[in-house]
């Protein structure tokens, strides 16, 4: 094992005879943000509980942070810090003092003032958490991730019901804490959050790893076929013949994926501008992450691929010193 901040081989876990993670391997580098993708019931609770140490492994080699997270020493959660998709706080308290009880469990915790500037909090540290709009709890659930001052952190669908201006918002917070060098682990269903987060993504589908790499090339998306399509005005002529046996044509809709765009577009826009020819609905697009992510799961998000669902509600735990 190498000093990543985590290393994982051959991991394995079941539950009764449904075997929900089978044999995945996964590393992140220290400094990186790392996304973990996949539909429900496809294993990705199960690794990250793994991870946290909430969870024992049927078998495998996994280290966090150099440690092995099944020991349960508490020198390991010290150096971790957990977002929940959902924490239960007593609404009371204001933040700072919230801040101030969940920093006194760490031996080195981050000053009060920090943390909350860090998470955008300044103007609410003395407003009482029943007072926050959901945006702000979501923060102040990063603020008590962050008391610690964690190596580590680990962050479980954090803008999940954010209105889109909070969701840049939260980006931003979270590119942050990458700048102070923060490793970051992530789980989230919105593949435009993953694109804008993260420097590699991981996708998990029936147990096993499908994917791994940037965000720009996963599932071969930096290499992947250019997808041009439009429509023919009734009654017009039709492209020359070696440019429109590039294209498949349905009715007066034609539709192209090709890996040499750049030489099709210009034949075909040389020849409809030298006929007084309207392309209409002229598109140029390549594969979404959303279209790689569909395609290797083979499922929509939010449906499980999974006979049994691996305990999500264990998820929604109260914290623990």
């Amino acid at each position: 094992m190498t000093t990543r901040a985590i290393d994982v081989k051959g991991l394995r876990k079941s539950y009764g005879n449904v075997e929900a993670v089978r044999g995945i391997d996964l590393q992140v580098e220290v400094g990186e943000v790392f996304a973990l993708l996949g539909p429900n019931g496809a294993g990705k609770t199960t690794v990250v509980e793994i991870l946290e140490g909430y969870r024992t492994r049927d078998s495998g080699e996994v280290r966090v942070l150099g440690s092995d997270p099944g020991s349960n020493e508490r020198s390991f959660k010290e150096r971790i810090g957990i977002v929940l998709q959902e924490t239960s706080v007593d609404r009371f308290f204001t933040v700072r003092e919230v801040i101030e009880l969940y920093g006194g469990y760490y031996p080195n915790p981050l000053p009060v003032d920090e943390v909350i500037e860090l998470v955008g909090l300044t103007e609410k540290r003395e407003e009482r958490i029943r007072r926050l709009s959901g945006g702000q709890q979501r923060r102040l659930d990063v603020a008590l991730g962050l008391a610690g001052d964690p190596e580590l952190l680990f962050l479980d669908e954090p803008t999940t019901g954010f209105d889109p201006s909070a969701r840049r918002g939260a980006w931003q917070m979270i590119k942050n804490l990458q700048s102070l060098g923060k490793t970051i682990l992530l789980t989230t269903h919105y593949m435009d959050e993953a694109q804008t987060l993260a420097d590699r993504v991981a996708v998990i589908a029936r147990g096993e790893i499908v994917a791994e790499g940037p965000p720009d090339a996963l599932g071969g998306r930096d290499v992947a076929g250019t997808r041009i399509s439009f429509v023919l005005p009734s009654g017009s002529s039709s492209p020359p013949p070696h440019v429109a046996g590039v294209f498949q044509v349905l009715g007066s809709s034609w539709t192209a994926e090709t890996t040499d765009a750049l030489p099709v577009l210009h034949e075909l826009t040389g020849w409809a501008v030298d006929n007084h020819v309207e392309l209409r609905s002229l598109q140029v697009s390549q594969p979404t992450l959303e279209d790689v992510y569909l395609a290797l799961t083979g499922t929509r998000d939010g449906e499980s691929d999974s006979p049994k669902d691996a305990d999500t509600n264990s998820r929604k735990r109260a914290r623990r010193e």
